[in-house]
């Protein structure tokens, strides 16, 4: 069955098809959404509840326990952890991949319903979901500065004007205000000045409350009119404030003004933000300086975060389409700036890849030309190329898929496989048009005789990607648009194989004598010529030998084996974002101002490097910051063109110059567009520790630090247990207090209302709500001199000093309490020692553990990405073997033997000792990006066994020539094409191998693998396939005899 011979006596049907497709996939380019990556994120919420004032222990008890209880019977839960801090509680819900975020969000809305009535009452505000995953980087970053107007001005017009709007956006998850600088009115009370006027913080927290009343008031109406009653109920300014009367002492009123400070600041006093942006004095405005001469501002920082799943730049692009209109909304004195935009990375990249795509485009079509020494001859399997990739971006836009680097990647590499099938076939229509046949028969009768070859090929290489989309977890679903991208183009390629190709040959390949690849008057012509004879004579003297031939195969399967285990094993390759992370760290009793002035000092270093752009750095306890000893920054670098290393150098190079400023520590790390974790840990790769017992727990982890410390596969290894911070315990003489009439709450309250930034009221405008702030002014004192000056109210009223009815003491205490599972639980984390891979880590860390005899009691798991690449790396084997055994099936399946498909695998082992071979000597390892390129091989090298074996076969039943004379005619006659195609895929690789810029680190290791298998394969496999091909013909013969004579005998 001829299948190209309607389209061969159809060119304007053929021609009008080729153009609806092609026309298609354009107007599918435009629509596309553009990303760096596959979307795999898992959906991830987080519970956010705040309780100003409490210890971490008070929080993790009476807030995250209850929570925990019930979000934890949410079905499709995947990994639940907490963070219970002074005054926060953080909960992270992870669900499975195949869950919804609707529906998800559902749930968690239901279950801190269900779990309100055993919160506390006293919470300032109910628990708030978010859909963001707190591990997460934003994708973008704005600075709020100005020099004449105050912070906490600043933060509530942004808060009202500009937060609330992008939050409204589709695909936004949070708009974070870092720094924290919320407008509240502070009232600072003496305690001293209270008790010799014969109160108490008590008694003036009651009386402010008091006066501040926001209640309905009901309305007059009278035989004629209608009348609304409102009255002054409401303090709304500071004046009102001091003059509010909050005592009678001698006839004469006390008030609040004599007794406390007030003044308008920040809601919560723990919190601070600022950018390093250059400082155009004379204008007025936050510009773009030379290195080395950007400089800190206190700034409101406003994060914009994604919705996990949702488009980078989609969002990105909303929220840059929104910000004009919302900027002219703020006063001019308002300077705002873009710090970071994640997007710009993501966007050269793919414009990267784009760029390295058409290169590719052009050498194989170059490649082709040199080949065929004819334009008109060069133009037909060249057409295929363009044909293939834009008809694949329509399947795309139909499939949802994205632009991104993945998907480039894999239409990158098929620029070189895909114009196979049209050499394929120009070469056997070109060697009828050579007998003397006309070009319409020609492409007849070669397009009829190569066609099933053409199938054999296409549906084998397509069949080794099958197993790419049955991996599990985030491997699969980050690898699934990959292979059905690059699947796609195959089908297409072959289809216009099938029709345009021969249909154009049959109208545009030359006679013999000008005929494009017979040109033997060529120069390139006559060097192919001697390198055919040249191959002729060493294919006569392989199989004069096949014996040895036979045991260089084995050699090689065997080299195979020892590569596999000698090359290292990877994840995923490290990318360069240009943004680097960086989580702080203090000493764990350090106080707010020390450790504000040493994370400035640290964001000093940073701006002094000339590849340093800018950056944002906050601290404070938030979604973000756990405790008060730490902080965040986010670096950005200067574009890849303008800056003099990568970001791994550079973060090395500011970690040296960091580590000069005393009392604090900096980690950092590389931002990266695939992000599995659910927690920011200070270094790159996690694993936990959880226990049931958190004094045991507490004991392990710091066995587990000293062992792991001493590893040299382990750099920078860290924990966040913090068990160090310092605690003044109050232990309260019941008997003196029951005596003196003092209740164990009062105590209490009093402790609030001194010393946890008390809400003790809120001011209602039609724009914003605003607290009252109620603590004690204890600057003058300090110390745990300031508890001596609490008193509290006795039985009759009279003020009481705490001092005399119970004792402090000094305790140490957990900053933090980490739970994984509702258990203790802690996070460990480490980067790699040069040169090792995460698969050496992980083992190392494993017998490290095994060696100090870590309890079953203890718990320890890895955690995201060396989670996910433990699970594929137990996968990675069975995938090449999975795709082995497909493209078996499949050539058993078209020729109908069991005999044949092994002679074509006999060229894998070649191609796989090329690749780790190229990883071995570049010195990569074996990372998911390595072993997609392996699979590819597996099902791009077998093609010269298919069309070598395919034309023997031919010849031994149709020309009934020996297997030797067949295999000899076919290797000859099948050398041009298999050398045409793979040299036409090897320099479809070759951009990927020696890419740079932005994304090239992903691209890289496909391009050595896929230039590494090709050089070895082809070398090996036009010598090897011959002989594995007469070998079974032996043992096929051989067992056809022994039967017959059984046969004979019976």
């Amino acid at each position: 069955m001829n299948l190209s011979r309607p389209f061969i006596l159809r060119p304007v049907a053929t021609v009008l098809l080729t153009l609806a497709v092609l026309a298609s996939g354009l107007l599918a380019w435009r629509l596309l959404p553009v990303a760096a990556l596959p979307s795999v994120d898992y959906p991830v919420i987080q519970v956010m509840t705040f309780r100003t004032g409490a210890s971490a222990d008070l929080v993790a008890r009476t807030v995250t326990a209850p929570l925990e209880r019930r979000l934890g019977q949410i079905p499709g839960l995947r990994r639940m952890s907490s963070t219970s801090s002074a005054g926060a509680s953080s909960i992270t819900l992870q669900f499975a991949l195949e869950v919804d975020m609707a529906v998800a969000e559902q749930e968690v809305q239901a279950a801190i319903t269900t779990a309100a009535s055993l919160l506390p009452r006293d919470l300032p505000t109910p628990p708030v979901y978010r859909k963001v995953n707190p591990a997460d980087t934003p994708i973008l970053t704005l600075a709020v500065s100005s020099s004449s107007m105050a912070l906490v001005e600043l933060y509530d017009l942004v808060d009202t004007r500009v937060a609330q709007k992008l939050a409204q956006l589709s695909g936004v998850g949070m708009v974070n205000l870092a720094g924290g600088q919320r407008p509240a009115v502070r009232i600072q009370a003496d305690p001293r000045t209270l008790a010799a006027h014969g109160m108490t913080l008590e008694s003036l927290r009651s009386a402010v409350s008091a006066a501040n009343s926001n209640q309905p008031k009901g309305s007059l109406d009278g035989p004629y009119r209608f009348v609304m009653i409102e009255a002054n109920d409401q303090i709304r300014s500071l004046d009102d404030y001091r003059t509010l009367v909050v005592a009678w002492r001698d006839g004469a009123p006390l008030r609040l003004g004599d007794l406390a400070g007030i003044e308008r600041g920040a809601e919560d006093r723990f919190q601070a933000a600022w950018a390093g942006v250059c400082w155009a004095p004379e204008e007025g405005a936050v510009a773009t300086c030379a290195p080395g001469q950007t400089r800190q501002v206190p700034a409101v920082l406003v994060n914009v975060y994604r919705q996990p799943g949702a488009n980078v730049i989609e969002v990105a692009d909303r929220v840059r389409d929104l910000l004009p209109s919302l900027t002219a909304t703020l006063p001019a004195a308002a300077d705002v700036a873009v710090l970071t935009d994640r997007t710009e990375s993501i966007r050269a990249s793919v414009w990267g890849v784009q760029k390295e795509l058409l290169f590719a485009v052009m050498l194989v079509v170059l490649v082709t030309f040199l080949f065929l020494r004819r334009a008109s001859a060069t133009l037909i399997p060249s057409v295929v190329v363009p044909l293939s990739l834009v008809g694949t971006f329509g399947f795309m836009y139909l499939a949802g898929f994205s632009v991104n680097n993945l998907s480039l990647m894999a239409l990158t590499i098929a620029t070189g496989f895909v114009v196979d099938d049209a050499i394929v076939m120009l070469e056997n229509i070109a060697r009828h048009r050579e007998s003397g046949e006309s070009a319409l028969q020609a492409a007849l009768k070669g397009a009829a005789e190569i066609g099933f070859t053409l199938v054999s090929l296409t549906f084998s290489l397509v069949a080794v990607l099958i197993p790419l989309l049955f991996m599990g977890d985030v491997v699969g679903r980050l690898f699934r648009e990959f292979a059905i991208t690059l699947a796609v183009a195959i089908l297409i390629s072959l289809l216009v194989s099938l029709t345009l190709t021969p249909m154009m040959a049959a109208r545009m390949l030359g006679s013999t004598q000008g005929g494009g690849h017979t040109e033997r008057g060529g120069a390139g012509l006559g060097l192919f010529d001697r390198l055919l004879r040249a191959y002729g004579v060493m294919l006569e003297r392989v199989l004069a030998h096949q014996t040895i031939t036979l045991l260089v195969l084995l050699g090689t399967l065997c080299l195979t084996a020892l590569l596999y285990v000698a090359v290292p094993k990877g994840f995923f390759p490290v990318q360069d974002s240009g943004v680097i992370q960086v989580v702080t760290d203090a000493p764990q009793t350090v106080s707010f101002r020390a450790m504000a002035e040493r994370q400035q000092a640290l964001a000093e270093i940073a701006l002094a490097d000339p590849d340093v752009a800018g950056l944002s750095s906050f601290i404070g306890i938030d979604g973000s910051n756990a405790t008060l000893n730490s902080g965040r920054m986010l670096i950005n670098l200067r574009p890849h063109g303008e800056r003099s290393a990568g970001a791994v150098e550079i973060g090395r190079r500011l970690a040296t110059a960091m580590r000069e400023v005393e009392g604090i520590r900096a980690w950092l790390q590389p931002v990266q567009e695939l992000s599995i974790e659910d927690r920011v840990s200070r270094t790159q790769y996690q694993f936990t520790l959880s226990s049931p017992d958190e004094s045991e727990l507490a004991d392990w982890v710091g066995r587990t630090i000293e062992a792991l410390g001493g590893l040299t596969e382990l750099t920078d290894v860290a924990a966040d247990h913090q068990r160090e911070g310092r605690q003044v315990f109050v232990t309260i003489d019941r008997d003196a207090a029951e005596r003196l009439g003092v209740r164990t709450s009062a105590v209490v309250e009093a402790l609030h209302s001194a010393f946890g930034q008390r809400q003790i009221a809120t001011l209602f405008t039609q724009a914003n709500q605003y607290r009252v702030v109620l603590e004690a002014n204890t600057e003058r004192i300090g110390g745990l001199a300031a508890l001596d000056a609490i008193h509290v109210a006795a039985g009759d009223g009279t003020p009481v000093p705490l001092a005399s009815l119970a004792r402090f003491e000094q305790r140490a205490v957990a900053l933090a309490v980490h739970q994984q599972g509702q258990f203790p639980a802690a996070t460990l984390s480490f980067n790699l020692g040069p040169g090792v891979s995460l698969g050496d880590a992980i083992e190392a860390i494993e017998q490290a553990l095994a060696r100090i005899g870590l309890p079953p009691s203890v718990d320890m798991r890895l955690q995201g990405a060396a989670e996910a690449f433990q699970t594929s790396l137990s996968g990675t084997l069975w995938l090449m073997l999975a795709a082995v055994v497909t493209m078996y099936i499949v050539l058993g399946v078209l020729y109908e033997s069991t005999i044949h498909p092994l002679t074509i695998l006999s060229t894998l082992p070649s191609a796989t000792v090329g690749a780790l071979g190229a990883l071995h000597l570049s010195g990569r390892p074996l990372d998911l990006i390595a072993v997609i390129g392996i699979v590819l091989l597996i099902g791009l090298v077998k093609k010269n066994g298919i069309m070598m074996v395919d034309f023997a076969l031919d010849a031994q039943r149709r020309h009934k020539m020996s297997a030797l004379d067949a295999i000899r005619r076919a290797a000859m006659l099948r050398f041009r094409p298999i050398l045409m195609t793979t040299l036409a895929a090897l320099v479809g690789a070759l951009p990927l191998m020696f890419a740079s810029g932005s994304g090239a680190e992903l691209r890289q290791p496909l391009g050595v693998v896929m230039v590494g298998g090709l050089l070895v394969s082809q070398v090996l496999t036009v010598f090897t396939t011959p002989v594995v091909f007469l070998f079974f013909d032996r043992l096929a013969v051989g067992w056809r005899r022994r039967i017959m004579v059984q046969e004979h005998a019976v």
